[in-house]
């Protein structure tokens, strides 16, 4: 028996597509997959390249007999197996362009998905893509990793929980350097597809990092916008894409929201970095110190929190997304882990009949994934109409 009282007695099996020699962001989502032991990766079709994919395999232990040479051939011999030895879930890891077919496949098979941002190359492929899981029923997750920080879970309950009064600005920044030179044009493979139209979609620096600040934002604040004004900019001479921009939005509840993104300045590397003005208190955190945040309020000595499962000021979803006590630094790894635990929660009251929460979960979900698509398709429409106001709510988004 594969369940016990509406729990699983096994662990969950992993494929992974991407990640093949030379890749980033599939090594991540390996690791990340299994740091609380609740998964094993067992399959992968870990290249666009039949011969690469099965040449990465070893890398990752994944048998010879299940290292499938494209994503369609995964899918399909996959299903053939008897069911307690197929997949459980496909996690996606390649290039922008290629989400929307693969994330498609697997959620039509019946396998849950949890799938690297952007989540599709462009908004008609999102909505799609959310009448494929609705109709599915499938676990589908997105790993906007950043919303897995501990003190980023204990800065969401307090803001939800009217700790800051109304929340009237929020200033979310994610700045790099990397992009300073056309690096594409001396075929240096990430910035290559990242700064292509045809493989990164309609926006460069802002469907690659504006999401994220932007993600980050909404699920700190739970804030409904609703227009966008933005402003675009390629300085790279020759570039196709943009490398900055920054964009005004205006929230239902009359807030006031700026999203920053640039690739091009000097020396940064991943400063994504937030700050929340309330009536009765603001918070500000940044990743690349993502065990501290402060909170101010006037009047009284500024506050540091900390990352502290064992203190009385964390909340209990800020002490849930911990796994270390005090002054032992987590970061990047243990967030993006932080995705796949909280969509292995809902996995496994799919797997054993339970009914789970499908729009408003703690992990990013196919409808923030069809947010984030929405976002990069109105920034990129009013910038091209000099900023324009337009709108900017989308009706799927969680309330």
């Amino acid at each position: 028996m594969e369940t016990t009282n509406g729990k699983l007695s096994r662990k969950l099996r992993m494929a992974l597509v991407g990640g093949g020699q030379g890749a980033f962001i599939g090594r991540v989502h390996a690791t990340a997959a299994i740091l609380d032991n609740r998964a094993s990766l067992v399959a992968g079709a870990l290249s666009s390249s039949a011969e690469k994919a099965k040449a990465s395999a070893p890398s990752y232990d994944i048998p010879e007999s299940r290292a499938y040479g494209s994503y369609k051939e995964l899918i399909e011999k996959e299903l053939a197996l008897p069911a307690d030895q197929r997949i459980d879930f496909v996690s996606v890891a390649t290039p922008n362009h290629t989400h929307f077919e693969i994330a498609k496949a697997a959620a039509e098979a019946g396998f849950n998905v949890i799938c690297d941002k952007p989540m599709t190359f462009d908004f008609a492929q999102a909505e799609e893509l959310v009448k494929v899981v609705e109709k599915s029923g499938v676990v589908f997750a997105v790993s906007h990793n950043y919303t897995g920080y501990p003190l980023v879970r204990q800065a969401r309950e307090m803001i939800l929980n009217g700790e800051l009064g109304e929340i009237q600005a929020i200033r979310s920044n994610y700045i790099q350097g990397w992009l300073r030179s056309r690096l594409e044009a001396e075929d240096q493979k990430q910035a290559a597809w990242r700064t292509d139209p045809g493989k990164s979609g309609a926006a460069g620096a802002f469907g690659d990092i504006g999401t994220h600040a932007y993600n980050l934002g909404r699920y700190m604040t739970g804030l409904i916008p609703s227009d966008v004004s933005c402003h675009l900019k390629i300085f790279a001479p020759g570039r196709r894409l943009d490398d900055y921009g920054h964009a005004v939005i205006r929230f239902e509840n009359g807030a006031l929201g700026t999203v920053t993104a640039s690739q091009i300045s000097h020396g940064r590397e991943n400063d994504l970095f937030i700050e929340v003005d309330g009536t009765k208190g603001a918070l500000s955190w940044r990743q690349e110190e993502p065990n501290v945040m402060i909170v101010r309020r006037n009047g009284s000595p500024h506050q540091m929190y900390t990352r502290d499962p064992n203190a009385p000021f964390m909340n209990s979803m800020g002490k849930a997304a911990c796994r270390l006590p005090s002054g032992h630094p987590e970061a990047f790894f243990e967030a993006f882990g932080n995705v796949y635990r909280f969509a292995y929660d809902a996995m496994v009251a799919r797997a054993t009949g339970v009914a789970f929460e499908k729009k408003n979960t703690i992990y990013p979900n196919v409808y923030d994934g069809a947010e984030g698509m929405y976002f990069i398709q109105q920034c990129v429409n009013s910038s091209s109409q000099n900023g324009a106001w337009l709108p900017l709510k989308y009706s799927g988004a969680r309330s």
